[in-house]
């Protein structure tokens, strides 16, 4: 058996993995959550601003 040979055979069997397939679906799931969350927080956010700011002044000083 020739290096060439081997070398096919190795990398042939590299294709053919997918064990590291559910590792990088599960990261793009992780990523799709994380957008979300920093979606919901920053519209939260500008709303409780307002909130805070129509408190204060109403607030008498």
């Amino acid at each position: 058996m020739g290096t060439q040979e081997i070398y096919v055979r190795t990398f042939r069997h590299f294709l053919r993995d997918e064990r590291g397939a559910t590792a990088i679906e599960y990261a793009m799931i992780a990523a799709g959550i994380a957008v979300a969350i920093v979606a919901a927080v920053n519209s939260l956010g500008v709303t409780v601003v307002g909130l805070f700011q129509s408190v204060q002044s109403a607030w008498p000083t």
